[in-house]
């Protein structure tokens, strides 16, 4: 008679963790490669976008702001002045960036670090780099290990994988899945009696992991550069010649406009000086006068910004800017007023307004650039050598 070889006992709550975990590891993972492969794209694409598209933004921003106060300084209008002013406030200088990475290098210098990495290349990580990502993160996680000193280990390998990852560098990545082929795994044995309590916690975490994945590629996908980026994810080069060449039509029509409401030609490389079109003949109407003949004892109303104020300003001057000019209209005397700003363009606005609101006011031609260059006195908020901002 044969002997029966016994049948090995499999406890059924274990078998049934071991293939939902199994299971839940594959739809991490899987998830995991794309959201950080979309994250990759999205993160090249907005790198892309702002050095082509940002100047073009920023011209479009500045194109604005002078329209709205060609249109404020002909008609006098509050609310024309409003606009004027908060599309002024838009206009926001770009960053230098090689000022930016500059700084950051001095500062890691002083800390004795390494100068931050070079931002990686425009990639998409390939399919043999995704394969060899996801089998390095499935052996190497640090939670298949419980021992703190193993997972810290498990994590700055884990560091380096995800770094070659981003740059889709796969060679790399195969000297890294050598490099961990010989590394010991920490998960416990499926025989061992902490296996099943092993399988809970992995089962709870891997969940955990899903739904934060998911939230971050709802709102990736969500964000200003995925939604660009969905419109054309096979070719986003076509996408931002695009944008670009609508940008410029757009800049193009800005243009003649203003050209229209300034009753000449913008320039003749297309582009508009904010002082030039700040001292426009469209200001001859209102009452001027030049900065060297205002009187000593004259009422003096500056409407720049609060840093233009403090780098340089006449004492005893009252300080208003535009945007509150019509706002605070009750705390102006009524003397005759003599409006500054920086060149002459926004005082001839308010001054523009003041008269058409029975106010005596004149523009001081030239601003303080022109009161600087006359060798009248100014001070400075802080004490120091007062200059026009």
């Amino acid at each position: 008679m044969t002997a029966q070889i016994p049948v090995r006992w499999t406890d059924p709550e274990q078998q049934e963790l071991e293939e939902r975990v199994e299971a839940a590891e594959l739809a991490w993972l899987t998830m995991d490669v794309d959201v950080r492969t979309l994250r990759v794209e999205i993160d090249n694409f907005a790198l892309i976008h702002h050095q082509l598209l940002g100047p073009l933004y920023a011209r479009l921003d500045e194109l604005d702001a002078l329209l709205a106060e060609a249109v404020a300084a002909r008609t006098g209008d509050p609310e024309d002045l409003r606009r004027a002013h908060e599309a002024r406030r838009r206009v926001e200088e770009l960053p230098d960036l090689d000022a930016l990475f500059d700084s950051v290098r001095e500062r890691g210098e002083q800390e004795d670090a390494p100068p931050p990495p070079a931002a990686p290349a425009r990639v998409r990580p390939g399919r043999d780099a995704q394969r060899i990502y996801r089998e390095l993160v499935r052996r190497a996680h640090p939670d298949l290990s419980t021992d703190p000193e193993e997972q810290r280990r498990r994590a700055a390998f884990l560091a380096r994988v995800n770094e070659a990852y981003a740059y889709g560098d796969t060679a790399a990545l195969e000297a890294l899945a050598a490099e961990w082929s010989t590394a010991p795994e920490a998960a416990p044995a499926v025989d061992s009696p902490d296996r099943l309590g092993w399988l809970r916690r992995r089962l709870e975490w891997l969940t955990g992991r899903i739904g934060e994945l998911a939230t971050e590629q709802v709102r990736l996908e969500r964000s200003a550069m995925g939604g660009l980026l969905a419109l054309a994810p096979q070719d986003p080069d076509g996408l931002l010649t695009e944008l670009a060449e609508q940008l410029l039509a757009k800049a193009a029509a800005q243009q003649a406009e203003l050209a229209k409401l300034l009753g000449g030609p913008v320039g003749d490389n297309g582009g508009a000086d904010p002082d030039a079109q700040e001292n426009q003949t469209m200001f001859a109407q209102i009452p001027t006068i030049d900065a060297a003949a205002v009187p000593a004892d004259a009422a003096l109303l500056d409407v720049r910004e609060q840093d233009e104020w403090d780098a340089g300003h006449v004492d005893g001057a009252l300080h208003i800017p535009i945007g509150e000019v019509v706002a605070r209209i009750g705390e102006l005397p009524d003397a005759t007023l003599y409006v500054l700003c920086r060149v002459g363009g926004r005082s001839a606005q308010v001054v523009q307004y003041l008269v058409q609101n029975g106010r005596d006011a004149v523009n001081v031609d030239g601003g303080m650039y022109a009161w600087d260059g006359a060798g009248r006195p100014m001070v400075s908020s802080d004490g120091q050598d007062a200059f026009v901002l």
